[in-house]
């Protein structure tokens, strides 16, 4: 797929470009992002290159992975980083970081839900998961505050830094956005 560019309310997402390089690696310093998310730890500029000089690009060339710079929509600072990653078929995962200065303002909720609307349409998404390891409340409360319903925990559901982590898993169904969805849904009978 050719990148795109979506838009929210009050933020722009598009492919990282050479020029995010600096703010990138700058965001990335944070032992918050670090230590919650897989990036390099420690995190070093030819990292921020690589990513996106070379990740970034061959992950929307081979449709395997969607990688978005937020920024404010009349221009502005990094403001975050998110993804959609396509695990198997029908559904696909998303995954963010916020800068440090920047969290609590409700970013990456309307990111989230950005992705959303645009994976259930363009994309045929059929489920949306979300996954954080155990202990990780900031990206759980910006999964829930998005409509995600957590379900539980994965053990060992996550490899991070060369260890498997027990994960929190959610997810959020087309309907949770009052969206059509292209196959019906039977929700299991209590």
């Amino acid at each position: 797929m050719e990148p795109v560019t979506l838009t929210t309310e009050r933020l722009c997402l598009r492919v990282f470009t050479p020029e995010d390089i600096d703010e990138t690696y700058a965001a990335c310093q944070d032992p918050e992002i670090q230590r919650w998310t897989t990036i390099p730890s420690p995190y070093a500029r030819v990292d921020a290159e690589n990513f996106i000089n070379r990740v970034v690009p061959a992950e929307w060339r081979d449709d395997l992975e969607y990688t978005f710079a937020v920024r404010p929509r009349e221009g502005g600072p990094l403001l975050a980083a998110a993804s959609l990653h396509h695990p198997r078929s029908g559904t696909w995962e998303v995954g963010f970081w916020t800068t440090k200065e920047h969290r609590g303002r409700g970013y990456m909720r309307e990111t989230v839900l950005g992705l959303a609307r645009w994976a259930f349409t363009d994309l045929r998404c059929t489920r949306l998961e979300w996954r954080a390891e155990v202990g990780n409340t900031g990206s759980r409360a910006v999964a829930e505050k998005a409509g995600f319903t957590v379900e539980g925990v994965h053990r060992a559901g996550l490899l991070n830094k060369d260890t498997l982590r027990d994960c929190w898993i959610g997810a959020l169904l087309p309907s949770d956005l009052d969206m059509p969805s292209p196959y019906p849904y039977l929700p299991a009978r209590t």
